[in-house]
């Protein structure tokens, strides 16, 4: 349990700018439960805030200048209220720690991924010290024991199951910003999920940077975790991401298949790349052929099921006949939606050092041929959705509209009758139209 003392009764204004992936999504909503508890409210625009936070990413493309140029653009603010205070966390504060204050005189305060729970007794040190701060450790030796903390779950929220990645894949920086693996205890998700269910949530998405090699203390692994939230929980809905596909095995296809009611047959399973020399040297621990089996496991038991991915291109010595394998995996596996970037070295990884590294618009011109490719790809398999009936759990509605996601994880928009309230229920929706990533159709 996290206890917080106020640090006063007047409320005050943080700001949080969000850049990356849904852990950083999450720990974002969860910097401004902990706030919310020492009176702060969030605030729409920097220019209302009494404390600005840059929740930050390694992964793309010049992090750091990112961080750089957003600090620079709160310089006035900071000018004409001496009292504002600027930090930085997420992924680029564990990278950078201390290096951080040194360059950029207008931060108060660094604190990296371990730190988020410190954040409101940062704050109050800042406050009466006036001292810069950078809390930048790691916790290794402790378990990994947090509630989910989200001010306003409404009907689907994340919930983390594990942090941190020991796979060190030569072009991730994940390992040195999110530290070693670390799994939260079976019961504990339990009474989370269960606790979310009594709040009104009717679909968690189970976070980790590799979440199918979670693995408790008490030893269940993350088959086990799904069989357990689907029979001891009255959540509705289960999905998860990341998977790896080297832990995507064939029990927890099984489990998928017999809990299916509540377990979603969307799978996000990353390959990187097409080509077995390139994925050697990628570190990912399998083989395309190995993992073209994968696939064809899960569509054996799980036929309904709907595929993602993400993809590298310009990987330091990837061959044009090597990309060509990439597109080729493409007419293998029926990938619904692609997430594809240009290879960018990242610190402290191997594949920074590699002398073979591509040129830009080389890389460019790959992704480019990639996304043109799958382009046409998905669009022809998003037409299997139309007259198709999909239940669609309805997150809000808007201007007469319904807006939810199917099992599917597609966006379904349908026009509402009259004044039904429909969010938090499951509906039957009749698709009309169907692309790539949304669905439109009509209510049974």
């Amino acid at each position: 349990m996290i206890n917080v003392k106020p640090l006063s009764s007047k409320r005050q204004g943080v700001y949080i700018s969000t850049y990356g992936c849904q852990m950083n999504e999450n720990d974002t909503e969860r910097m401004l439960s902990l706030l919310e508890m020492v009176n702060y409210e969030p605030v729409n625009s920097p220019d209302q805030a009494s404390l600005i936070i840059i929740n930050s990413c390694s992964v793309r493309e010049k992090p750091v200048h990112k961080v750089h140029s957003e600090v620079g653009r709160y310089k006035e603010l900071k000018k004409n209220n001496p009292d504002l205070l600027i930090g930085v966390g997420g992924c680029v504060a564990q990278q950078e720690k201390t290096r951080l204050l040194t360059d950029i005189p207008l931060l108060d305060f660094v604190f990296g991924t371990d730190a988020i729970d410190e954040l409101p007794d940062i704050v109050e040190k800042l406050k009466s010290s006036h001292q810069k701060i950078a809390k930048v450790r790691f916790e290794h030796q402790k378990p990994y024991q947090i509630q989910t903390l989200v001010r306003n779950p409404g009907v689907s929220t994340f919930v983390n199951i594990t942090k941190g990645c020991d796979n060190f894949c030569t072009f991730c920086v994940v390992p040195f910003t999110r530290g070693r693996e670390r799994s939260r205890a079976l019961a504990e998700l339990v009474k989370d999920v269960q606790s979310l269910v009594q709040r009104g949530v009717k679909e968690v998405t189970l976070l980790g940077q590799n979440v199918n090699s979670y693995k408790s203390a008490c030893g269940a692994n993350f088959a086990q975790l799904l069989k357990t939230l689907s029979r001891e929980t009255d959540i509705q809905r289960i999905r998860f991401t990341t998977s790896h596909p080297k832990d995507f095995n064939e029990e927890l296809v099984q489990v998928m298949f017999e809990e299916s009611e509540k377990v979603m047959e969307y799978i996000h399973l990353p390959v990187q790349s097409g080509n077995s020399k390139v994925l050697e040297r990628m570190n990912r621990g399998y083989s395309r052929e190995e993992y073209i089996q994968k696939v064809k496991m899960i569509f054996k038991y799980l036929p309904q099921a709907v595929l993602s991915t993400d993809i590298i291109v310009g990987f330091p010595g990837e061959t044009e006949e090597q990309f060509q394998e990439t597109l080729s995996l493409l007419d293998e596996v029926p990938y619904e939606s692609l997430y594809a970037f240009k290879y960018s070295p990242r610190p402290f990884t191997k594949a920074a050092r590699f002398s073979d590294q591509l040129p830009e618009d080389v890389k460019s011109e790959r992704l480019q041929r990639l996304f043109d490719k799958h382009k046409s790809i998905a669009q022809q398999l998003s037409q299997k959705y139309v007259g198709k009936i999909v239940q669609v759990l309805v997150e809000k509605t808007s201007e007469g509209r319904g807006i939810g996601r199917s099992t599917q994880n597609k966006v379904v928009h349908f026009p509402l009758k009259g004044e039904q309230e429909l969010v938090g229920k499951m509906v039957d929706v009749q698709v009309s139209e169907a692309f790539p990533q949304t669905l439109r159709g009509h209510l049974l």
